[in-house]
């Protein structure tokens, strides 16, 4: 199955600080990860209000979440901090 990434507003507006921070590369290189197989580990089901989304790593702090949605859409909510 073919997954294509839509972003949020915020994650549009995180990516511009992510290539602040140098981030850039490592945040690009897992959403190739996400569009291929979203599910390929390690990837973190999250629970409480992010129930039904995923989350992976960019550094210690930051995080990518996002939801995959039955159309084969995967929507990048954040790119920036962890679960705010």
């Amino acid at each position: 199955m073919g997954y294509r990434l839509e972003f949020s507003k915020q994650a549009k507006k995180d990516s511009v600080l992510l290539e602040r921070a140098g981030l850039d590369n490592k945040a690009k290189e897992l959403l190739r990860v996400i569009k291929r197989d979203p599910y390929e580990p390690p990837c973190e089901k999250l629970c409480r209000e992010l129930k039904g989304c995923y989350s992976r790593r960019i550094n210690k702090q930051h995080r990518i979440v996002y939801e995959i949605l039955p159309d084969g859409i995967i929507h990048i909510i954040r790119m920036w901090t962890h679960y705010e």
